[in-house]
């Protein structure tokens, strides 16, 4: 007998029936492990405030640090004059001498002025020669200001005629100067009137003290 009819299922096996099969989702199936990338990108997204904060903060910084690098240097203040070459030194006048001069004291009067800088101070006022004597006012040490001139009177006295100086050429006073900047002690030849004045008090002095 022969024919076609419905397949028998085999040893072991059954038909395959629409009421046995179950509809598959994805949420059923296990998923993989998330890989590295996949966690920064949502610690990105979670505190991407904070990281956009902390960038722009960085921007900020490096640009106010470029500005301040390339911004235009002030120029360094040249230094304070030495006082030397600041100070004048000039003979005014022989003048009377003070109160109680002895005989033989020869006074006259220099200007001393500061052009600029800083005030210089007079820290020593001597004269050179042997057989004299100084004495001045006011007396050293003394301050004088920029663009302001002081009198000085000095008084010479002869102590031994033997060792003054006769004939004087281009007598000097030594002056020792301080600012801001330095001291130094300089001699200011006052002028031939000066060394005339000078020559004939000394002459009239040993005069008298040998007469």
């Amino acid at each position: 007998m022969s024919g076609a009819g419905p397949v028998e299922p085999g040893e072991g096996t059954h038909a395959w029936d629409d009421t046995d099969t179950r509809a598959w989702d994805e949420t059923d199936m296990p998923r993989p492990p998330g890989r590295p990338r996949d966690r920064l990108a949502r610690r990105y997204h979670r505190h991407r405030r904070a990281v956009l904060g902390c960038a722009a903060a960085l921007a900020v910084l490096a640009g106010s640090g470029y500005l301040y690098a390339g911004r235009p240097r002030q120029p360094t203040p040249p230094p304070p004059p030495y006082p030397v070459q600041v100070v004048d030194l000039v003979y005014l006048d022989a003048v009377p001498g003070p109160g109680g001069a002895e005989p033989g004291d020869f006074s006259f009067a220099v200007l001393l002025s500061v052009r600029s800088g800083r005030p210089v101070t007079v820290t020593r006022l001597a004269q050179p020669y042997d057989g004299l004597a100084m004495t001045s006012s006011p007396a050293a040490p003394f301050q004088t200001k920029s663009h302001s001139a002081r009198k000085i009177i000095v008084t010479l006295r002869v102590t031994e005629c033997e060792k003054a100086p006769r004939n004087l050429g281009l007598p000097f006073l030594n002056v020792t100067l301080r600012n801001a900047r330095a001291i130094q002690a300089h001699s200011f030849i006052l002028g031939s009137r000066y060394a005339q004045d000078l020559s004939q008090a000394l002459q009239a002095a040993c005069d008298q003290d040998s007469g």
